[in-house]
């Protein structure tokens, strides 16, 4: 299923044949640099069938995302509802992990943006937070261009103590 479109990218139900490319994507180290490790396979297949059963559960989750021109899967941009103990959990968290070819070309702040459009007016969120590594200034870049607003920093539970990815940022858009 097509949940939506933009100029350049489709927005659409995983596929089977999503996987290998995925698993490309995830062992990529300039794709996984803000994250603690670069995944195995057997861990990309867990996250994509997470994935699976977010939709079957919640009706949303990270969407497959496609160039339209070609059909090529360049990655997800999607909800998740983050969980995880903090003072703002659990919320929905908007996020986007494209591979390194994908890069510098706007597709996730393009695609970032209607998808935060589509969550305010087809899912009714009444808030989407965003976060990352303090360090992954790009994807605070992102959060900036689509208009979200830091609204603090938090070091996250899940990420090993002394590790330079432990002190996130966090931003936040109210629908209005």
């Amino acid at each position: 299923m097509v949940y939506f479109e933009t100029e350049r990218l489709r927005f659409r139900d995983w596929t089977r044949e999503d996987l290998p490319p995925f698993r490309k994507m995830n062992k990529d180290p300039q794709v996984m640099r803000y994250f603690p490790s670069t995944l195995e396979d057997a861990e990309t297949d867990f996250f994509f069938e997470r994935i699976q059963k977010e939709f079957s559960s919640s009706g949303y989750g990270l969407y497959a995302v496609e160039l339209k021109e070609t059909g090529e899967f360049i990655g997800f941009i999607g909800f998740h509802e983050a969980s995880f103990p903090a003072a703002f959990t659990p919320c929905i968290e908007i996020g986007w992990r494209l591979k390194a070819s994908a890069f510098g070309k706007g597709y996730a702040t393009e695609g970032a943006r209607t998808c935060i459009a589509y969550g305010f007016q087809e899912l009714k969120f009444p808030e989407i937070y965003s976060f990352t590594a303090k360090i992954n200034l790009p994807s605070e870049g992102v959060m900036q261009k689509i208009g979200m607003i830091k609204v603090g920093e938090f070091d996250h539970p899940n990420v090993q103590d002394g590790s330079i990815l432990k002190e996130h940022v966090l931003y936040q858009m109210k629908n209005k």
